[in-house]
């Protein structure tokens, strides 16, 4: 088998190339003497009818007309190569002989039961055995040179035609980077362009999976460590006494993170297949503030809220949705219960803020955790999201995608 597909056709079109040349060699030299033969047999074919004729009108056979061509009137008399044919009942035979005549016979019989036998000596007609002698050489040189011709034309064939397969083999062996695979065959306007096309979506879409499922494990194991490794501690201490409203309260509040965290996580791992649309921000606001907050927190003193009455944005409305959701619960969870809560938006940047209770500040942790899927989050969108850590508030910047 052939390692190189530039090899396996050039071995191809060169084969066929051969054939073609050999089998019309062939062909021409069939034809060259089926021709010589015909016109030999035709040459006796004429001398018979006028032999036949002169015969029938005077009732004698007559001088053959062709030089070549001698009438025997028995078996006996015919040269020795030539009895055997005769002596079989054979009407047409052709025989060769190693010292040189090449006879041509036909037998004829006359009226009276009369038997002659037409007998030719073709040396002189036979042309194609003396081209051959003649100019044999000149003739193979250049068939030879003709089929070195055909040789090397299947060469830069095979080599043109498999040339833009193999720089979109090598391309590929090269690529190494997890980024989108582009291909410089992909502005073909034929089949190679579009295996391009297809090929480089095909391993873009394939990195992107693999970035995604590599990303989902790293989260998994990050994410979750920390949330199981509370609640592992917690019901450890359930084995020796019972637990305390707080401990509960803890157990609760571990399992709404790990709750948020799956379905953050499974929101990114199916970002890519997300479209992105225009919707009002202020809405997904607005029904997060209603699902997280009592009407103690959702008190005026409590709450500052300072957003248009519509905020069109472009992005997935479940993303961001479970994006609002992480910062407003984290605000008011790690907060305290004393905490301010602020959502204002001016300059393209909305802000979501807490300030710190002091008496909560050993249980606080602002954004901290889960910190890395809300960057993950606001970059699948397009969006950008910083955080701010003070001594006395938290503040999370978030800078929407905008219609023009």
């Amino acid at each position: 088998m052939f390692k190189s597909i530039r090899h396996g056709l050039f071995a191809a079109l060169a084969g066929f190339t051969v054939l073609i040349c050999l089998g019309y060699t062939a062909l021409a030299l069939v034809i060259s003497y089926v021709t010589e033969d015909m016109l030999v047999d035709r040459l006796l074919e004429r001398e018979a009818v006028a032999v036949s004729a002169h015969f029938s009108r005077y009732g004698e056979v007559p001088p053959p007309r062709d030089e070549l061509i001698r009438i025997y009137r028995s078996v006996d008399a015919l040269p020795a190569p030539v009895r055997a044919p005769a002596a079989a009942g054979r009407d047409r035979a052709e025989i060769s002989t190693d010292t040189g005549p090449h006879y041509h016979l036909r037998v004829l019989d006359l009226p009276g039961a009369q038997r002659i036998y037409l007998l030719a000596d073709v040396r002189p007609l036979q042309v194609v055995s003396k081209l051959f002698q003649e100019v044999g050489g000149f003739l193979t040189a250049v068939a030879l040179g003709l089929i070195v011709l055909a040789l090397l034309l299947a060469y830069l064939l095979s080599r043109r035609l498999v040339s833009p397969l193999q720089v979109l083999a090598d391309e590929l062996r090269r690529h190494a980077s997890p980024g989108p695979v582009v291909f410089s065959a992909v502005a073909r306007q034929d089949e190679i362009g579009y295996l391009a096309q297809k090929l480089g979506a095909t391993l873009t879409e394939l990195h992107a999976s693999l970035n995604r499922e590599h990303a989902f494990t790293r989260d998994v194991g990050h994410e979750l460590r920390t949330p199981l490794t509370v609640m592992n501690n917690t019901l450890r201490q359930a084995a020796s006494r019972s637990l305390d409203a707080q401990e509960v309260a803890q157990l609760q509040a571990g399992l709404d993170e790990m709750t948020n965290t799956v379905d953050l996580l499974f929101a990114l791992a199916r970002a890519e297949h997300i479209a992105a649309e225009t919707f009002d921000l202020r809405g997904c606001i607005e029904e997060s503030l209603l699902r997280q907050l009592d009407e103690k927190t959702a008190g005026e003193d409590r709450l500052l809220l300072q957003l248009p009455e519509r905020l069109e944005v472009i992005g997935s409305r479940h993303l961001c949705t479970l994006l609002i959701n992480n910062c407003v619960g984290n605000a008011v969870f790690h907060g305290g219960p004393a905490a301010r809560l602020q959502l204002t938006f001016a300059d393209g940047v909305l802000v979501v803020g807490n300030s710190v209770d002091p008496d909560h500040a050993g249980g606080m942790q602002g954004f901290q955790h889960g910190q890395h899927l809300l960057l993950r989050i606001a970059e699948a969108m397009q969006w950008q999201i910083s955080f701010h850590a003070g001594a006395a508030a938290y503040r999370v910047d978030i800078v929407p995608l905008r219609p023009r």
